[in-house]
């Protein structure tokens, strides 16, 4: 969702430093995160969607259901800063998360248990942002990151309005689905697409799969300047994105075509940032919610992959 976790000495693309003398390297101990393996192959949680975002259900250390944004663009999972005391969570350090315009400090914490349908996720630590304590027009309780995708094979299931958690261990693809590779960058994942501009050229790039984002697409301006996207580069910016950090000046405009391996959506909405990338150094841009709602979607960071599968 916009936003990077940084270690001090390379602010602009690395992602996690917790501030006990180590460094915790999130993405290449698959078996960190896990603490409890259920017998069932699969879980199924209803969703909902809310102002784009896909929410969901859990309970923490035995809470009510609490809701919980779905977000690949995330490094860490938080949680809202006024459930900290009443789920009895223990400090733990800090860290530093960058926005698309900014950073910010947030405490660590542990002692987190999410339970899905009697599946558990036990990340080593959660962090907390100040600054969610004052958005009061979209209160969440809190963001699953990148340790929750690799804690579980995550199928989004959008026609149905239902998320299946698998087993990594026991997940065994058979179907007919896109089956799209997934580098990362750190802790995001990224996979490459073409975009055709609206000069018919197509133009092939790397992009970040971000769910927290619900829009299509949201282009750096480097690559918009390259490529030529926006038809009238001098124009005043007509909108803006806002994400940890603050915001970032953007143009709104379409793309032809988009196009991820065999599937492909035409005149695809797209926000051409007027200062800046919503990606990290070297990524074009990234994907969004808008995007991948138009499949049933697999997230399988186990075997570094993105499966797409048409819409009944």
């Amino acid at each position: 969702m916009y936003s990077q976790i940084s270690l001090l000495q390379n602010p602009a693309r690395a992602r996690l430093l917790i501030f006990l003398g180590v460094v915790l390297s999130p993405f290449f101990c698959w078996s960190a995160e896990i603490t409890n393996t259920n017998a069932s192959a699969w879980v199924t949680i209803p969703v909902r969607s809310e102002h784009g975002h896909l929410m969901v259900p859990t309970k923490v250390n035995g809470s009510k259901p609490l809701w919980f944004l779905l977000d690949t663009g995330y490094g860490v999972t938080t949680i809202h800063p006024d459930l900290i005391e009443p789920l009895g969570l223990k400090r733990a350090g800090q860290l530093t998360i960058v926005g698309i315009a900014g950073e910010e400090k947030a405490v660590t914490y542990e002692g987190a248990v999410f339970d899905f349908g009697g599946t558990n996720y036990s990340p080593r630590r959660v962090a907390s942002l100040p600054s969610d304590a004052e958005n009061f027009h979209h209160r969440r309780d809190g963001v699953l990151g990148a340790g929750f995708f690799r804690r579980f094979v995550v199928e989004v299931d959008f026609a149905k309005n239902i998320l299946r958690l698998h087993e990594p261990q026991s997940f065994d693809y058979s179907g007919k689905g896109e089956i799209l590779p997934l580098q990362f960058e750190q802790d995001v994942p990224i996979v490459e697409a073409t975009i055709t501009t609206p000069r018919k050229k197509l133009v092939r790039g790397r992009f970040d799969v971000d769910t927290g984002c619900d829009d299509h697409l949201c282009l750096s301006r480097e690559f918009v300047e390259t490529n030529q996207l926006a038809l009238k580069a001098d124009a005043p910016p007509s909108g803006k994105k806002v994400g940890v950090g603050g915001g970032a000046r953007i143009h709104l405009g379409t793309v032809s075509q988009l196009q991820l391996g065999r599937f492909t959506l035409k005149k695809v909405s797209a926000n051409f940032f007027a200062d800046g990338s919503p990606a990290g150094k070297g990524i074009d841009g990234h994907i969004g919610m808008a995007t991948l709602q138009h499949y049933k979607v697999i997230f399988d960071y186990s075997r570094r992959r993105m499966i797409l599968e048409e819409q009944p």
